[in-house]
């Protein structure tokens, strides 16, 4: 690549580029002495007018940041491949107040879930441990950002050393990341499509623990993406089969005839973290099944 003395115009990744950058008239365009015309809505540029970007037209333009946003962040932190764990934010951990139960059958049915709590801990670290022997680029912990079984999943990588990922979502209530996720991996939707496209756009397998519409909602896209091969086939492992089993009733839809009887393989349901886990090792051929 040729250097000089005008380097200063070259762009990451060695570029060439003589156009002012965009970041530099932003910042000027603070500095302009206000008067009627500079402060009008109209002059202000179109990158940093938020007003405009809400608009109702700009729609597409939203989808398509974030879209962007998250992926060139993603591929920036080198994170090649992704371990999805979908499941209930009502999950409490272990010995912790199930503070969504509504009456005394709710509190007994969470606080005997939270044993999924501890099982999402436990196989995030096992992902975790796995991704340890790629520099932390595949097998990354990736879940919704939230409490529960999303924050069961970030505490096990973090606590095994690991980076992970949080996608979390604007909700009518107020909801933080959970204090696990790696900052600079933590994100923020607006749009239900985009986040999930982000949790499949990676994923080598995908877990998913008892949960509500939200979990219902992302099992079912997954599976059927795989199901209509519109997505390669990866490990779908549902922990808890009674859980499942009780709610939706899969062999129904087989026997009745609105999914084909093969249909069922694509699921597989387990108990354990480690269960869990001899599933994607076997899947992928892992050296001696680690971790």
């Amino acid at each position: 690549m040729a250097t000089g003395k005008q380097d200063r115009l070259r762009r990451a990744g060695g570029v060439f580029d003589p156009l002012k950058d965009s970041s530099v008239d932003k910042l000027r365009a603070r500095s302009i002495p206000k008067t009627p015309q500079s402060v009008s809505p109209s002059y202000r540029l179109a990158y940093t007018d938020e007003d405009f970007l809400c608009r109702d037209e700009l729609r597409p333009v939203r989808l398509q940041l974030e879209l962007l946003k998250p992926e060139m962040m993603l591929a920036e932190m080198g994170i090649q491949s992704t371990v999805v764990l979908f499941g209930g934010a009502r999950i409490p951990a272990p010995g912790a107040d199930p503070w969504a139960a509504r009456n005394e059958v709710q509190r007994k049915n969470l606080t005997e879930a939270s044993v999924y709590y501890e099982e999402a801990r436990k196989f995030a670290a096992l992902c975790a441990k796995e991704s340890a022997h790629h520099d932390h680029q595949e097998f990354v912990v990736i879940t919704g950002g939230g409490p529960g079984v999303m924050e069961a999943g970030n505490r096990g990588a973090s606590e095994a050393g690991a980076p992970t990922i949080g996608l979390n979502i604007l909700l009518p209530h107020e909801q933080a990341p959970n204090p696990y996720v790696t900052p600079a991996l933590s994100f923020n939707f607006h749009y239900f499509a985009i986040r999930k496209m982000h949790f499949l756009m990676r994923a080598r397998a995908i877990a998913v623990f008892p949960g509500g519409f939200g979990t219902l909602d992302e099992l079912f896209e997954a599976v059927t993406l795989i199901q209509t091969r519109r997505m390669a086939r990866i490990p779908l492992i549902l922990f808890a089969e009674k859980f499942w089993n009780t709610i939706i009733d899969f062999q129904a839809l087989a026997d009745f005839g609105t999914i084909a009887p093969e249909d069922m393989e694509l699921i597989t349901f387990v108990e354990t973290a480690e269960e869990a886990w001899k599933v994607i090792a076997d899947f992928y051929e892992l050296e001696e099944a680690r971790p």
